[in-house]
């Protein structure tokens, strides 16, 4: 070993002790007769010191390093005169008796520093660099104990750890697949996987009831802040349960976590009907944070000669609690999120309801005063309150108003990120109506069992069948979602046709696991995690990118191994593929 401790574990009692340290050069500090060094490694920082009364020569070579330069230091641990209350050594330093330069450096295109002075850009192509970083780090390490404690839980739950398979077929539902070309089987190709969906199926199959996987999946979609082309999933499966079960113990995993990683007790997850998380907050994923929940206002203010409203399916509103001290500014402002082309709204009409007890509104040419105290008491508002309401298309205005929810949130500070709030949000629909292809969709996937008493409505009001689905919601993100499967061949078929699949189509694309359902196929369900998102969670943050050791960016690029790239014409040839010429 070239070092005796790491730089982040000596303290006062090794006083005296003769150690050697190995690291690299944070920052150095000249004082003239003395030299300071900073050493760091993945466990923190130590102190060097160098005396030019003691070591002149020793000294001088000191202040000839560089930045990020790679050192092995020898020395007497020794009680520091002015302590560093800010780290953990911060009570002792090394007085360097020598020194190695393990490897030079050059000088880094960025400061490595919590707060630096680089662009992502430019710190995603040295990536290797930003990971130096002690905030990129700890969320790393993060990611590191999160799954360390998964597994902890899992194996004391009797699960089981599988792998599946990484190459596979490509199926027409959800996301575009990655697919790869098969040199040995020319002109076909495998899939990446989405998930491991339909292979955690056919372990319950073969009876090994309780599965699971921290697995990388891989979509082709467009990214967002919370979207990687390439993600890990927590992927769990159970027999021989019902929809409760499967709550039970997934709510259990995230209490765990909750109390091991936050050291929080979270009390029971309250459940909240999709039908509900969409009249009340325009989401399936609604952010309970804070209250502000839609009121639906169709009988009040229609029919009153404001045309926006009369010839709208829905018109609903939010009270923002002590805001009707709003400039006109403010308002405006307002007006112009919700018509930003990411939220699609036409405009947005307000109603202040003033300290003095009157009311001042956007349209006070078509509401009486009487009207408006009548639309203050369904919202439940008090004097000093500010109504915000919107009016359209039913689906498309509780979008937009769900948009202009989480905006006042924010301005108003009750988006705290450690406030955490998880519930389950279950029933959602079976399938989902696509105008542009003119058919149904699996909501979640085609494997989701639907509830008993909606089988009969399959073919007659498909888009009224309700599923055995359940997604795990926390501060308004979608950290997990599962359902109960189809376990029967009949019931699979059925779903396929509602799908419009025809049965040679179905059982080309899933014949496996439909002749798998006749060997014995027992009632199972389960549930997936967003990894990456989980950690991006409970680290209180946003973006998923500084939870990945190695991301993309959002042009789905990695901009240090600058991939995707060309590959030579002999590979192509090899794989009997031929590029497109590219638009001039």
């Amino acid at each position: 070993m070239l070092r005796t401790h790491t730089c982040g574990e000596l303290r006062l009692d090794a006083c005296g002790q003769r150690v050697v340290l190995a690291g690299w050069l944070q920052r150095s500090r000249d004082l003239g007769g003395m030299t300071f060094i900073d050493l760091r490694d993945r466990y923190g920082l130590t102190q060097l010191v160098f005396n030019m009364e003691t070591n002149a020569e020793l000294c001088n070579m000191a202040r000839t390093l560089g930045r990020e330069y790679v050192l092995q230091v020898e020395g007497v641990v020794s009680e520091r005169s002015n302590k560093n209350k800010n780290i953990p050594t911060g009570d002792i330093e090394i007085l360097v008796e020598k020194i190695v330069v393990l490897n030079k450096a050059k000088t880094p295109p960025f400061t490595i520093e919590d707060n630096t002075d680089g662009g992502e850009e430019l710190r995603m192509k040295y990536r290797y660099l930003d990971l130096r970083r002690n905030c990129v780090r700890k969320n790393i390490e993060l990611r590191h104990r999160l799954s360390i404690l998964i597994r902890n839980y899992m194996n004391d739950k009797q699960f089981m750890e599988i792998e599946t398979p990484f190459l596979i077929r490509s199926t027409p539902e959800g996301a575009r697949d990655f697919v790869v070309p098969s040199r040995v089987n020319p002109n076909e190709f495998y899939a990446l996987p989405q998930s491991p969906q339909t292979f955690k199926q056919l372990l319950m199959v073969a009876g090994y009831d309780r599965y699971f996987q921290i697995v990388r999946c891989f979509r082709d979609e467009d990214l967002r802040a919370d979207r990687q082309p390439e993600f890990t999933q927590v992927d769990c499966e159970m027999s021989f349960v019902e929809q409760e079960d499967i709550l039970q113990m997934f709510e259990g995993l995230m209490k765990y976590l909750f109390k091991q990683v936050k050291g929080i007790e979270i009390g029971d997850f309250p459940r909240m009907t999709y039908a509900d998380a969409m009249r009340y907050y325009g989401s399936d994923k609604p952010d309970t944070r804070f209250e502000m929940k839609f009121v639906e206002l169709n009988e009040l203010m229609q029919g009153c000669g404001f045309s926006v409203f009369d010839n709208a399916e829905l018109v609903v509103g939010i009270c923002a609690e002590g805001c009707a001290k709003y400039t006109r500014k403010q308002l405006d402002e307002l007006t112009d999120f919700v018509k930003r082309p990411q939220v699609g709204a036409s405009g947005l009409v307000y109603i202040k309801y003033n300290e003095d007890g009157s009311f001042k509104s956007s349209v006070d040419k078509f509401y009486s005063v009487e009207q408006l105290q009548k639309v203050a008491e369904q919202f439940g508002a008090k004097p000093g309150d500010l109504m915000l309401v919107m009016a359209g298309k039913r689906e498309k205005t509780q979008t937009a108003l769900c948009s202009l929810r989480l905006e006042m949130g924010s301005r108003l500070g009750l988006r705290d990120p450690f406030n955490y709030k998880p519930l389950w949000v279950v029933d959602f629909p079976l399938l989902e109506w696509d105008e542009e292809t003119q058919r149904y969709y699996a909501k979640h996937h085609p494997f989701t069992s639907l509830k008993a008493e909606d089988y009969p409505l399959l073919f007659t009001k498909p888009g009224e069948v309700r599923a055995n689905a359940y997604d795990l919601v926390v501060n308004g993100t979608e950290i997990g979602g599962g359902s109960i499967r189809i376990y029967d061949r009949q019931m699979q078929n059925d779903m396929f046709k509602a799908l419009g699949f025809s049965e040679e189509e179905a059982q080309k694309q899933f014949g496996f696991l439909l002749n798998a359902f006749e060997y014995g196929a027992p009632p199972h369900g389960g549930i997936a995690f967003g990894f990456d998102r989980m950690c991006s969670m409970f680290a209180g943050v946003e973006t998923i990118r500084d939870f990945i050791a190695f991301p993309k960016n959002n042009k789905a690029r990695d901009l240090m191994i600058e991939s995707p790239s060309e590959i030579s014409q002999s590979q192509l040839e090899e794989l009997n593929i031929a590029l497109i010429p590219k638009q001039m």
